[in-house]
């Protein structure tokens, strides 16, 4: 059987993303493959097409951190039961292919009724919302926070997750996108035309408890300046990175956006009113402490399935609209998730038929 995946063979802007054919892969001992429906397109892979993520992967690779599949094959040792079920999974790359094989122990199995493109929305945004603000940040019940990028991917996460645990948000956002941040509970702040620092001081009346920055680089400092006492900064992206999809400001920006937050940190551990910065990476913390990330996309995936969140999901395109779709994203202006569909939606249907010969 023949299949498609998109490789990356050296880095650079979107033009690099080249869609090959295949024969389809066949699980290994312990591994299961699923027949990819969803892929999520995000700003690290984005960034891994540029060379300059911090996870580092061999060229050549295929892009792809989130994934929702069906399980239609098993290697030796891996449970039969698996097979026809929905799962969802966090690869880190080979996500932008018809299939992958993984352990068995990276898949999460995903409730019966709940929409593929939905559910993919939750793997890397969501859970990176959740880990930050249950794991790392723990803000009390109307404590206020700082959402930055508060329209998109996971600042949107963010403000839903905020909204149920009963906190008080501001968020940064352009203009045209303060009515999406204000339709989920958050004062907007122009950050094109206000200095959020001042404006966080103004109307909480002594600064944020916690701020989540996925900017990086000196708005990390600034975010820092923006805590009153006690508070913490929550560093988790570069979207300074890149300018219109491409690289910013040369290789420089690459040892730069990483040491710069470590400095920040250490200055900020020494400066009064033990005020904190503490850098998060859904990756790492899935190394360090797996189980968490299975229960917190389990956890999200229940609240998807009650209807206590909603995914924004701006497009869905195919496989073969991958570079298209790094395009859109790197543009800026994509408001929610886009998802690329790597097997017809139509498979969907087969999930519940399968599951009932089981």
């Amino acid at each position: 059987m023949k299949s498609l995946r998109v490789v990356v063979r050296h880095h650079g802007g979107p033009e690099v993303l080249e869609l090959v054919e295949e024969d389809a892969p066949h699980p290994a001992s312990g591994e299961l493959r699923v027949q990819i429906i969803a892929a999520g397109v995000s700003f690290a892979e984005l960034l891994m097409r540029e060379g300059i993520h911090p996870e580092k992967t061999t060229l050549p690779f295929t892009p792809g951190w989130d994934i929702v599949g069906i399980v239609d094959e098993a290697g030796e040792g891996a449970s039969h039961a698996m097979l026809g079920k929905l799962v969802a999974a966090l690869p880190i790359h080979g996500g932008y292919a018809q299939f992958i094989c993984l352990p068995q122990d990276e898949l999460t199995s995903v409730p019966t009724g709940v929409d593929p493109v939905e559910a993919v929305s939750l793997v890397l945004n969501y859970v990176t919302a959740y880990q930050m603000m249950h794991r790392l940040g723990h803000p009390s019940p109307g404590q206020r926070v700082l959402i930055h990028g508060a329209a998109g991917g996971v600042g949107t996460a963010l403000l839903q997750l905020g909204g149920l645990a009963g906190l008080e948000m501001y968020g940064t956002a352009s203009l045209s996108d303060h009515q999406i941040v204000s339709d989920l509970g958050a004062r907007p702040i122009d950050y094109e035309r206000a200095d959020f620092v001042k404006e966080v001081h103004r109307l909480t009346n002594g600064g944020a408890d916690v701020v989540f920055d996925g900017v990086g680089e000196a708005n990390v400092w600034r975010s820092f300046r923006a805590l009153r006492p006690g508070g913490r900064v929550i560093a988790y992206g570069f979207t300074s990175f890149l300018q219109k999809g491409r690289l910013a400001g040369g290789l420089r920006y690459r040892l730069r956006g990483i040491l710069r937050p470590l400095w920040y940190a250490v200055r900020a551990f020494v400066s009064p009113g033990r005020r904190r910065i503490l850098p998060y990476s859904i990756q790492y913390l899935k190394r360090w402490r797996p189980a968490w990330f299975r229960e917190d996309l389990s956890a999200l995936l229940k609240l998807l399935r009650d209807g206590k969140i909603k995914p924004m999901v701006a497009m869905r395109m195919p496989l073969t609209e991958a570079r298209r779709a790094q395009e859109l994203l790197g543009q800026g202006g994509v408001k929610g998730k886009l998802v690329l569909i790597c097997n017809s939606l139509a498979s969907r249907q087969g999930i519940a038929e399968q599951e009932q010969s089981l």
